[in-house]
């Protein structure tokens, strides 16, 4: 059903997208850094829950995906076309609630989560909270095209917007913060811009006629209760999913508080270029749930599996090749950091450990999974990786840490433990095929 040449198609832009969307948060967090303390550290808190929402939409956009897929792979345009529609206006609807409930109680949320922090981070906080705030619908609607386009086997298009919206981000900070002295307004006024512009260009290319997917016009689309649910069904556990790992990872941060100054630093450094050597690895698992999508949407299970092998292959030779190309790279990147010797020594050590450990456990841990999920084995998977991640990423780490003074390799033996875990889990999931006899469409 895929070519070598349709999957690099498909994965190549994937990867290059996944990078551009990370890079679009730290941009802001970089070039508010020559504001003041305070102003930093209100966009990283901000930006913390923003990526929450990231996530969320995504996963909703995981749901459609799926969905699409299947109804495409049995050749069945008119059902992907109503089931676009219906994810899209989910979305546009849930979105927009996300965002009066956000901007109405950005102070409530803000300290619930952070607790008292200095008046100045608060203020900065507020204003970034409410500006970006108002964009969630545009990441929603701009996820969703995105995912749609993917189910497709077209990702060019979303990476290539992706990076106009970045490049678009960038020129706007420029100006707001250093011709027009707006500060965080300024990097939040600049953040929500590109995302309007984004979204919308997506959503125009969205109504053309002649493509694989037309949503348009969208005055027309009303409500499908049954195709809605079928998608917020697989939506909703990949959501929960989401959202409690980002609370693991908040719980994890609160350990790493108690570490000197130094070591807080390496882990600081050391997670930036630890996610970075995931992004290709979690492409090709994105793009495994289209390839696996339309292969069981085609009653063709056994193709489905194949593929699942396949990118899970390759997802570890790519893992191998960024983590030590990563790790070579380590030592420069301190340097240039002007870090001091102890926490660039322990950050190089470190990433050392990861380069080695990670490529064997963290392919077969998050890569199949995306494939089973694509047949419609979502709950088990929700079931799986929190209770993995609450007890060893989250619970070892508090004991390593906190009861045994391992500083921060004790996130990463935490982390290792999650990993092996949930590896031996789903490669046994994989293997008795269960996942295999799930129906996501009927008939």
């Amino acid at each position: 059903m895929f070519s070598n040449r349709d999957l690099a198609r498909l994965l190549v832009p994937l990867i290059i997208e996944q990078v551009l969307t990370a890079f679009m948060g730290t941009v802001d967090t970089v070039m508010v850094s020559t504001i003041s303390s305070a102003a930093v550290s209100g966009v990283s808190l901000v930006d913390s829950i923003n990526t929450l929402m990231l996530y969320i939409f995504a996963a909703l956009s995981t749901g459609g995906t799926i969905v699409c897929s299947q109804y495409l792979g049995r050749r069945d345009v008119e059902g992907a076309n109503n089931a676009a529609r219906q994810v899209l206006l989910a979305v546009l609807v849930l979105s927009t609630a996300i965002t009066v409930l956000c901007v109405g109680l950005r102070r409530p949320i803000l300290g619930l989560i952070f607790g008292s922090v200095e008046p100045a981070v608060m203020d900065s906080a507020l204003i970034y909270f409410l500006i970006t705030g108002l964009s969630y619908p545009f990441i929603g609607l701009y996820n969703v095209s995105a995912a749609l386009y993917r189910a497709t086997g077209n990702s060019k298009l979303p990476m290539l917007i992706s990076a106009s919206s970045n490049l678009l981000n960038i020129i706007g900070n420029s100006i707001t913060i250093y011709v027009l002295d707006l500060g965080v307004m300024g990097a939040a006024l600049s953040t929500l811009l590109s995302r309007v512009v984004a979204s919308t260009v997506m959503l125009l290319i969205q109504r053309r006629p002649h493509q694989v997917l037309t949503v348009g016009p969208y005055h027309t689309i009303r409500p499908d209760l049954p195709i809605i649910g079928l998608v917020l069904s697989i939506g909703i556990p990949t959501g929960l999913e989401n959202g409690l790992f980002q609370f693991g990872k908040l719980a994890v941060q609160s350990a790493v508080s108690t570490l000197t100054t130094a070591e807080m630093a390496a882990q600081a450094i050391v997670v930036v270029l630890e996610a970075f050597t995931s992004m290709p690895s979690m492409a090709i698992g994105l793009g495994l749930i289209t390839v696996a999508g339309r292969c069981m949407g085609a009653g063709r299970p056994d193709e489905a599996r194949r593929y699942i092998i396949k990118l899970t292959i390759l997802s570890a030779e790519v893992m191998f090749v960024v983590n030590w190309a990563v790790y070579f790279l380590t030592g420069p990147i301190t340097r240039l950091a002007g870090m001091e010797p102890e926490a660039a020594a322990l950050t190089c050590s470190l990433m050392l450990v990861i380069s080695i450990v990670k490529p064997f456990l963290w392919p077969m841990a998050f890569t199949p999974v995306n494939g089973m999920k694509a047949a419609g084995d979502v709950r088990f998977a929700m079931l799986a990786s929190t209770a993995t991640m609450w007890i060893f990423r989250v619970g070892l780490c508090y004991l390593l840490i906190r009861g045994l003074g391992f500083g921060p390799l004790g996130v990463w033996i935490g982390m290792f433990a999650d990993w092996g875990v949930r590896s031996v889990i789903y490669t046994v999931r994989f293997l008795r095929g269960r996942w295999a006899a799930k129906h996501v469409l009927r008939g």
